[in-house]
């Protein structure tokens, strides 16, 4: 979102809570201005604020990703994951035809 969005949606929220504060506490019409004037200007200022430190934080975490030392370091897990993966599939392959095994040999001495 651009920064002047932000500041306009921000302050059209403040222009809108402001008359909804003002009409549930005013009495008369110039307090009702009065709280939509100045918590319209409280959002405003506020966004301001907020935009400010966005951009500041911006400049200070700008930094080279090494892309090619991550996506070689991730292709490394991949491998390892896939080697693990084949390792538990034999045993598992293994440890059923165990359970096969031993289900035949029980029917037959039932039997």
């Amino acid at each position: 979102m651009l920064a002047a969005n932000f500041v306009s949606f921000f302050t059209v929220q403040g222009f809108f809570l402001g008359l909804v504060f003002g009409l549930l506490k005013s009495d008369s019409a110039d307090a009702l201005l009065t709280y939509t004037f100045l918590i319209t200007v409280f959002f405003y200022l506020f966004s301001h604020v907020i935009v400010a430190f966005y951009f500041r934080t911006l400049a200070v975490k700008t930094y080279h990703f090494a892309k090619n030392r991550h996506e070689s370091n991730l292709d490394h897990i991949v491998k390892e994951i896939n080697k693990r993966e084949k390792v538990i599939d034999s045993a598992h392959k293994i440890t059923d035809a165990a359970i096969k095994m031993n289900t035949q040999d029980e029917i037959k001495v039932a039997a």
